[in-house]
């Protein structure tokens, strides 16, 4: 672990501010290229309203820092234990299971618009899951973070430096990036009913090929 802190991405004495700006440099970056492919496929097929699209997006968020916030308590708790499972490919087998389960919810019966109550439909599961499966993506970013909170000497430590990351990372552009996508989407669907069937499928498929390579890299 003290080979991590010693990479240059975080001094020796870190603070949670530290850990924020750390989390905020992989929103800004990294984040936006791994996982728009992601939700901008599910927003697109899930051709909700801008309402949807902007919960969808909330939710997603709230699967990330929920993530960062436990792994956080879990290398508080377990040390170098949880660096070397995230380093077997655990984090890319989950990831690709949620993308494969949000590309079957695609492909379930039912209209494409179906109602706002997302507690009801169940359509707010799929982000919440990308957001949480997706925070687990080998990084430098994330090895480090794992590091101080292995060294914080208690697991509510852990937890509030994983917070400290989680709302970093969610500083992201897809928070612009993602209600454009909806918006998108709209404009396509309108008076094209036909368009709207198949872009759902589409989108589908490709959230099922995502997770399937995701899959085959750990196997």
């Amino acid at each position: 672990m003290d080979d991590l802190l010693n990479t240059g991405l975080l001094p020796q004495q870190t603070t949670l501010f530290t850990v924020w700006l750390l989390g905020a440099s992989l929103g800004l970056t990294a984040c936006t290229a791994t996982c728009l492919p992601f939700m901008g496929t599910w927003i697109l097929g899930r051709g909700g309203s801008q309402r949807q699209v902007l919960l969808d997006t909330a939710l997603f968020v709230g699967g990330r820092i929920l993530a960062y916030t436990l792994l956080g308590a879990l290398a508080a708790g377990a040390g170098a234990w949880l660096a070397q499972v995230m380093r077997g490919g655990t984090g890319n087998f989950i990831i690709g299971a949620a993308s494969v389960a949000a590309g079957l919810w695609l492909l379930r019966p039912g209209k494409a618009h179906a109602p706002c109550d997302a507690v009801r439909n169940a359509g707010g599961t799929p982000p919440l899951l990308l957001g949480f499966s997706l925070s687990l993506t080998p990084c430098a970013p994330l090895a480090s973070l794992l590091a101080v909170c292995a060294t914080a000497g208690s697991i509510r430590l852990g937890m509030a430096s994983g917070a400290a990351f989680g709302v970093g990372a969610a500083l992201t552009p897809l928070l612009v990036l993602l209600p454009l996508i909806g918006l998108l989407g709209k404009n396509l669907r309108e008076n094209r009913e036909w368009l709207t069937r198949w872009i759902r499928w589409g989108a589908a498929a490709v959230l099922i090929l995502l997770g399937l390579r995701r899959i085959f890299l750990v196997i």
